[in-house]
């Protein structure tokens, strides 16, 4: 496609309803929280979306009960991250005939602890979970993405990208592995009309908050509400982000208008990161 060509499609989408009318979205981890919100929000934008997780029962729920007034059509894979040999072979069956324009990695994060804690065992399974597992899914997406010249690849990290997050070692070490990936992926898929960019929650109120929480006042003698309060107080915005306003992000990242956005790390923190 031209840069002309480019431009204008960009421009043309600005004022649509559904500026992801005709796109098809690959969804990770969307059984609950971010991943699901993500689903919700790029199938209000007018994707076609296919949820991936674990748990079929959400997914099912989920599938039914996104919108098709763009006429859409949603389904739904069971895919278990942890296992990346069995996932290469589970992705590769389900791609047969399909291609997608939208990829939307995310994974829930691995337990916290501190960093002198964790076993060697701890950093393979979180290596597999998010980098390794992300990279099966790019690769067997990517041949479609270049074949429509159009692709979107979105990563739902953490701010602990820029500002690591204490007591959250494991994750702190992956997610900066997983960052600088995309960031590699990004100067070399650009010039075929993909973006990678990736999106770094705050707090974001989700089941994994609110394990963090019950583990800190655990851990500290506080109580779960005096944990929150002090978190939020942390965060310029005073409060948590919602997992829809994330997805928001993710939508934006998606769509045409962002074509020229890539090789990215966008917090979604409410100003809580000090660093740039």
């Amino acid at each position: 496609m031209s840069e002309s060509s480019q431009s204008a499609t960009a421009a043309t989408h600005l004022s649509e309803p559904f500026p992801l009318r005709g796109k098809r979205a690959f969804v990770g981890g969307a059984s609950k929280g971010i991943g699901r919100a993500c689903a919700e929000v790029l199938a209000a934008a007018g994707a076609s979306v296919t949820a991936a997780a674990r748990s079929e029962g959400p997914l099912h729920d989920l599938i039914r009960s996104l919108p098709t007034a763009s006429g859409q059509e949603h389904d739904y894979v069971l895919l278990d991250y942890a296992k990346p040999d069995k996932l290469d072979a589970d992705v590769e069956a389900w791609m047969a005939g399909r291609h997608y324009d939208i990829l939307v990695n995310n994974t829930g994060g691995p337990p916290a602890g501190p960093i002198a804690d964790a076993e060697d065992g701890d950093f393979r399974r979180a290596f597999d979970l998010h980098l390794v597992a992300n990279h099966v899914l790019v690769r067997h997406l990517l041949p479609g993405m270049k074949s429509k010249s159009y692709g979107r690849i979105i990563n739902v990290i953490s701010t602990s990208v820029k500002q690591p997050l204490k007591g959250l070692g494991v994750s702190n070490t992956v997610r900066a592995a997983v960052a600088n990936w995309s960031k590699t992926l990004a100067g070399e898929v650009a010039v075929h009309g993909i973006t990678v960019n990736n999106v770094l929650p705050g707090a974001t109120r989700t089941e994994r908050l609110a394990e963090i929480i019950a583990g800190k006042a655990k851990k500290s003698g506080q109580t779960e509400a005096e944990v929150t309060a002090a978190m939020q107080a942390a965060v310029p915005a005073q409060r948590f982000a919602e997992p829809e306003e994330v997805a928001a992000a993710v939508a934006f990242l998606a769509s045409p208008q962002a074509g020229y956005i890539n090789g990215i790390n966008l917090p979604v923190d409410g100003g809580r990161t000090g660093c740039l």
